[in-house]
């Protein structure tokens, strides 16, 4: 079942009953309900938003990802359960105690997957990929030749037609979308592995002291390209993408339910990413050598 995606960016006081997230406003607009169950994600926007206690309860216990925002209305913060699976203490032991040629292995099959679905990306648009191609058939155990760094040059150079455009954080416009866009997708994953029974801060080759999600930014690389579609998509289609509006976000938060292909069927991106994680558990296990991704185009 696809999840929903719920964003907040008015003042709200969000509560449960019946098993309901029951959405009430300040001013005389009637009360709103949506069942907990067919949530995935939740986005509190606006400063002036309040949430029970009982509501976030349920919300974890049912694995649903709460994004909070700073003042600048960009996300800051993700609740995740501390209980994501029933065998959470063996599957983060397996996770933990991986081998060092595991996870360069891993890193390789994650680069190579990332680049082949950077030039898949661009076969859709038109766009030479030779150089993708050749560089995904040639990443080797983790990644020494930096082919992922070398692809990303290529690439950022030629998505979105925008001279000396660079992929950074503080960067010109659509940096901004990509910041936004990345950091749902980060959320994602983060569930996902949550929900898969691992640590989400615990990398197989991310390892700043400083950043919390290493194994989310692992795993998310191959899923980029599906956030890159949504916002080549705006920089093609809109006259002022310099400010995030309201309707800009509600086009990046479509990104959990983008249809993507997967171990040879069509899946919401939020599901496929259940998908992959679960697939990571068993490398860590030793059932499988393979982390199954997403194939663009596929």
């Amino acid at each position: 079942m696809i999840k929903r995606t719920l964003f907040f960016g008015n003042p709200a006081y969000l509560s449960t009953k019946n098993e309901q997230l029951l959405v009430s406003f300040p001013d005389e607009q009637p009360d709103r309900t949506v069942p907990i169950e067919d949530v995935g994600m939740i986005v509190l926007e606006n400063q002036q938003i309040t949430i029970t206690n009982g509501l976030l309860a349920k919300l974890t216990d049912l694995k649903v990802a709460v994004v909070t925002c700073n003042a600048q209305h960009l996300p800051d913060g993700i609740l995740l359960p501390m209980h994501g699976h029933t065998e959470q203490t063996e599957r983060i032991r397996y996770q933990l105690e991986a081998s060092l040629p595991l996870k360069k292995n891993l890193w390789q099959q994650t680069v190579e997957a990332k680049i082949r679905n950077q030039a898949g990306l661009f076969e859709e648009k038109g766009i030479p990929n030779q150089k993708l191609l050749h560089l995904a058939k040639n990443v080797s155990s983790g990644d020494t030749g930096n082919h992922e760094a070398q692809a990303a040059a290529y690439y950022w150079q030629h998505l979105f037609g925008i001279d000396d455009f660079n992929r950074e954080q503080a960067g010109i416009p659509p940096n901004n979308l990509l910041n936004y866009g990345y950091a749902i997708l980060r959320a994602v994953v983060a569930r996902a592995l949550v929900s898969s029974g691992m640590l989400p801060n615990v990398g197989i080759w991310h390892r700043n002291k400083y950043n919390a999600y290493c194994l989310a930014d692992d795993i998310m690389e191959p899923f980029r390209p599906y956030v890159d579609l949504v916002v080549a998509h705006i920089v093609e289609t809109e006259d002022d993408y310099t400010q995030l509006t309201t309707a800009l976000k509600k086009e990046l938060l479509s990104i959990p339910a983008l249809d993507v292909r997967i171990d040879g069927q069509k899946s919401p991106l939020m599901v496929a990413a259940s998908r992959t994680t679960s697939s990571l558990f068993e490398c860590f296990a030793g059932i499988s050598r393979k982390i199954i991704y997403p194939e663009y185009g596929g």
